[in-house]
């Protein structure tokens, strides 16, 4: 452990503070000014600084003030002899973490240096925990096989110019995806540009992505270079592309055909040379069918698809991103991050979230601003979530969940464990043989019914959420009769 400071300039309180702390095996080190300990402080740092207001060489106050600037996280208790609400007020809004008045109580004195000691052990765990995460972020979270699907789809597409149309429920994070494309491609160096097509108003979108010549329309008193101009060079992200008006859809098919387009009211030709990506919580292929979309314009938007799975496909990232959030979080409102307990996570990853990654970072940034404690216990959680959790449907007899593709969803709400008793009993009762294995091999084959329907059909992924072998599951699927 690193040592306590001690900074005052009465010789006798260094020396009543050094014998109790060694009277506690706390190594400690005495200053007499405050100059000195800014020189000290600029070789090495204490756990923990304590320091007289008044002294003839330098002021206490003064020192809070530049130690909270070059070590925020070191905790400073302040004495002094001369107690006023003024002195107070300072030391607390200069960042002290406690205000001892003199004569203090040499037991009551040290009690409080261990609750600073393990206060500023607490702030450089939690410092260290944030620089690595800075360290270690990358632009997208995600350890889930299908996340790890994704970013070898984006390595792939690193050298590529191609349009990609990204899928995806809405708050899944296309758009970071779109970025990382951008990112990692050859436009890297240029801009990126994004405009959502379902949050511009139909009679200004035309001009948001293509741009006006001045005297256009009336109100047009500038010219204007439209989000297509402004990506020449890089990449123009079109969000939510199936909204796109149908008219609209004609011109930028005539832009991914020839690469060129004109401003409203423009005679002259203008060259584009942007990539395009597109993103859509929609169908394109039923709204294509339904006529509000235009084929040819889908077939060269899907050049390359990528699909953002939706977060409840992914619930084991979902403790990384949520502490992601609360540092983001934390930082955004200047405070120290507050941690969540491992309560808290296992509850968190339990939920459906419907809104996806967006609704769990709204939950964090809830957290930061309501919660009173450094430590998010699941008390904390609010009740809405709380109402969400319980509300959760159970799956039964291997029925799919609501994100499986193809399968029709039954579900029960319940204990499932309740109806697995009642249906032992009945059994029992009714005389049925072999009860256990007849049960235990329902329940084997709903495991892994639900397994494959979440990995969709990937025996190999299937195994290891399940926390089982290859043989294993390949065996179990033989007796059991399934055909994946």
């Amino acid at each position: 452990m690193k040592p306590v400071w001690i900074v005052d300039d009465d010789q006798s309180i260094r020396w009543v503070l050094e014998k109790a702390l060694a009277r506690e095996n706390v190594p400690f080190k005495s200053f007499s000014n405050p100059n000195d300990v800014l020189n000290a402080l600029e070789k090495e740092a204490p756990q923990v600084l304590i320091s007289d207001i008044r002294m003839p060489r330098g002021n206490g106050l003064d020192l809070l003030q530049h130690v909270k600037v070059t070590h925020p996280h070191l905790p400073v208790i302040i004495m002094t002899a001369y107690s006023d609400l003024d002195s107070a007020v300072s030391s607390f809004q200069g960042g002290a973490f406690e205000y001892l008045t003199k004569p203090f109580d040499v037991e009551k004195a040290v009690e409080l240096i261990h609750r600073a000691v393990e206060q500023g052990l607490q702030s450089d765990s939690n410092a260290r925990e944030a620089a690595g995460w800075r360290q270690d972020s990358t632009e997208i979270i995600g350890q889930a096989p299908a996340m790890q699907e994704l970013f070898r789809a984006i390595g792939r597409l690193a050298q590529s110019h191609a349009t990609v149309l990204i899928t995806g429920e809405s708050g899944s994070g296309k758009e970071l995806v779109a970025q990382a494309l951008h990112r990692h491609s050859p436009r890297a160096k240029g801009p990126f540009v994004s405009l959502s097509t379902s949050a511009v108003p139909k009679d200004l979108l035309e001009s948001e992505l293509f741009g006006h010549e001045r005297g256009a329309f009336p109100g047009a008193q500038t010219l204007r270079r439209g989000r297509l101009e402004q990506a020449d060079g890089g990449t123009l992200f079109l969000g939510e592309i199936g909204d796109l008006p149908f008219d609209l859809q004609t011109r930028l098919l005539r832009v991914l055909t020839d690469g060129h387009f004109y401003r409203i009211g423009g005679q002259d030709p203008i060259k584009a040379n942007v990539r395009i990506i597109a993103s859509t919580h929609q169908n394109l292929e039923q709204r294509v069918a339904a006529g509000l979309f235009r084929e040819d314009l889908m077939h060269r938007l899907n050049v390359i698809r990528l699909r953002m799975p939706p977060l409840r496909e992914r619930s084991e990232d979902i403790p990384a991103l949520a502490k992601h959030f609360m540092m983001i979080c934390a930082k955004s409102l200047g405070v120290e991050p507050k941690k969540l307990s491992d309560e808290v996570l296992k509850e968190m990853t339990a939920m459906a979230f419907p809104g996806n990654v967006r609704q769990l970072e709204n939950l964090c940034h809830w957290l930061t601003v309501m919660t009173p404690a450094n430590v998010v216990g699941v008390g904390d959680l609010p009740a809405d979530t709380i109402s969400q959790l319980s509300d959760q449907p159970t799956l039964v007899q291997g029925e799919s969940s609501p994100s499986s593709h193809g399968a029709s969803t039954k579900m029960v709400t319940g204990d499932w464990e309740s109806g697995l008793s009642r249906l032992a009993v009945k059994m029992l009762q009714d005389g049925d043989a072999a009860v256990f294995d007849a049960l235990n091999s329902r329940f084997e084959k709903a495991v892994l019914q639900a397994a494959l329907e979440v990995t969709r059909g990937r025996r190999v992924e299937a195994a290891q959420r399940l926390g089982i072998g290859r043989n294993t599951i390949t065996r179990k699927l033989q007796e059991l009769g399934i055909d994946d």
